[in-house]
């Protein structure tokens, strides 16, 4: 795992001990891959329980990436006390792969919100790699953001 911030560990360690005091990141099997400088990245592998009918990795997995990876961005820039005020997924296709990694960027930030890209990328067991879909979110300071 990777502080991208150019800091010391110990933002990745906090932002790895924000994810695991989620227990739906934690039934996910969510992990926090990089964090720091207005970017995050988490990672999922993909078992059964979260694919869909058709074997495919369920597009709520996707989303769920994808607002937390969001979050996680903007709270490199605003602070801890932040919540998403809005997230979008576009589906570009079928998720196929062994694990998805869902990679935020901070594209705006003010004092008080912030607007965030994520790809949504499965990694195949090869190591191909294909975006499978995309996301934008703003986020929101709800309590000043300090910390």
């Amino acid at each position: 795992m990777t502080d991208i911030s150019g800091d010391s560990t110990p933002g990745l360690e906090f932002a790895q001990a924000v994810l695991a005091a989620q227990p739906f990141s934690r039934l996910v099997g969510a992990r926090v891959a990089a964090f720091g400088g207005g970017r995050a990245v988490l990672a999922i592998d993909v078992r059964d329980e979260l694919r869909q009918q058709n074997g495919f990795l369920h597009g709520g997995v996707l989303a769920y990436a994808a607002d937390n990876a969001i979050t996680f961005a903007a709270g490199s820039t605003l602070g801890s006390g932040v919540l998403t005020g809005s997230v979008s997924v576009q589906y570009l296709r079928p998720a196929v792969g062994v694990t998805l990694r869902a990679e935020a960027r901070v594209v705006h930030a003010g004092r008080r919100q912030a607007v965030c890209d994520c790809e949504l990328i499965m990694v195949a067991e090869d190591g191909g790699e294909l975006v499978c879909a995309i996301g934008r979110g703003t986020v929101l300071v709800v309590d000043g953001g300090a910390g």
